[in-house]
């Protein structure tokens, strides 16, 4: 789908201007319009564009989804019904676990997602201008920004939200830094034709291989998305300290051929794209009096699996809430200020699953590691549903049981011993 409408002109000044029209910056445009804030949205890219990105919606992002209105829209493509692991020898089905997020996945590709979304802002009465680039901010001697440049234009805003992804341009201008120091990913997608693509189960190998037999620590992963394509991949967990030692494009390609019977795959990997991934909160300097970082920007991502479309979506509305809430300061008025209210609110709600999810990433990266605790965890039907369950960040506050309980304990107990603190200031 091409979209031939001209480019409308930019306005002199905004109530909110959002940077990046991905899944947070179209869920917070969404969300402030139809709390009735005026909405500016800039994105580099033309739409409908491409990212590096596993494609699938977990039951925590199809829960956003339905509340933006999308629900039906996205399951009609294809149901998800949990992920298919294999490794060490061993195969397991695990649905997804059912409770407030629902227990039902999907996947589409962001070509056509992130298009989607930005009309869904635009029908909430956005502006959406693509293909513009923010080149510069201005800020006052208080340290809230009055405006960005695009090029020759200029745009007042009294509140600015970064959703402009991981490399975070804007966010680099205002401070923004990626802690390397924590566990981060590597990694590469592609899609390619398949006899299974409508299959209800999410392909996820445990046991990453390199063409030496070397075992990496990341995963493989195929999508069914339900148009005669799968989406495939491949991760590597990295920190600076052990960086990846595989080129994941060769290891995709790799992988690819591993798998080929079991999904009938036809043809050759296409459209081969790969990424850096800065995740579990690694970076400061998400806020300002008047602005924040949301979703990729502000490494809102699960450390265990790279998802990150849920936080995205959830975070663009938690953002929304937090602006709607109270004047944000700006435009030397008083308000909120956002500079320790948004890096409170993401810490009081990702903080315990970031900080365990962090430390058993960097467990992952140690050599010794994968080898003997995959076989093990492999053996178990109910641990495998636990850890998936943990990773896929279906854990709800209002759960009791005995994962939950261990899981937000583990979480408190890693936050304070985590020499990185999550969203630093």
């Amino acid at each position: 789908m091409v979209r031939m409408e001209s480019r409308p002109p930019l306005p002199a000044s905004t109530d909110v201007l959002v940077v990046g029209c991905g899944p947070a910056g179209s869920a917070t445009a969404t969300w402030l319009a139809r709390a009735g804030r005026e909405v500016t949205v800039l994105d580099a890219a033309t739409f409908p564009r491409d990212k590096t990105c596993g494609d699938g919606l977990t039951p925590r992002a199809m829960l956003e989804v339905d509340r933006l209105g999308l629900g039906s829209w996205a399951r009609d493509r294809i149901t998800i019904e949990g992920l298919e692991l294999r490794g060490f020898g061993r195969s397991r089905r695990v649905p997804w676990p059912a409770g407030e997020h629902g227990g039902v996945g999907s996947a589409v590709r962001r070509t056509v997602f992130d298009d989607r979304l930005r009309q869904t802002a635009v029908d909430a009465g956005a502006l959406v201008v693509d293909g513009v680039r923010v080149t510069g901010v201005e800020r006052g001697d208080d340290g809230e920004v009055t405006a960005v440049r695009a090029g020759d234009d200029r745009i007042a805003c009294r509140t600015l939200v970064l959703a402009d992804g991981v490399r975070s341009p804007v966010g680099r201008m205002l401070g923004r830094t990626w802690h390397r120091d924590t566990v981060y990913a590597v990694a590469a997608r592609s899609y390619v034709r398949s006899g299974r693509h409508d299959h209800p189960w999410i392909g996820s190998d445990l046991e990453l291989r390199d063409e030496a037999g070397a075992i990496q620590p990341g995963y493989g992963w195929v999508f069914p998305l339900g148009d005669g394509e799968v989406n495939l991949g491949v991760g590597a967990l990295a920190t600076s300290s052990r960086p990846a030692g595989v080129a994941v494009k060769d290891l995709l390609h790799h992988y690819a051929r591993s798998v080929r019977a079991d999904w009938a795959l036809d043809g050759e990997p296409r459209s081969v794209t790969s990424a850096l991934l800065p995740m579990g909160g690694a970076v400061s300097g998400v806020a300002g009096p008047n602005w924040a970082a949301v979703g990729d920007a502000a490494a809102c991502v699960n450390p265990l699996n790279g998802e990150g479309i849920d936080y995205a979506l959830e975070g663009g509305r938690l953002l929304a809430e937090l602006i709607c809430s109270g004047a944000v300061a700006g435009s030397g008025r008083a308000g909120r200020d956002l500079t320790r209210a948004w890096p409170e609110l993401l810490r009081s709600t990702y903080g315990r699953s970031f900080a365990i999810a962090r430390d058993a990433a960097r467990l992952l990266t140690l050599p010794q590691f994968l080898p003997l605790a995959g076989p093990v965890g492999m053996r178990s039907q109910a641990l495998m549903t636990a850890a998936v369950r943990c990773m896929s960040n279906t854990v709800a506050d209002s759960d009791r049981d005995v994962v939950a309980r261990g899981w937000r304990a583990a979480g408190s107990i890693a936050r304070r011993l985590d020499r990185r603190p999550l969203f630093a200031d």
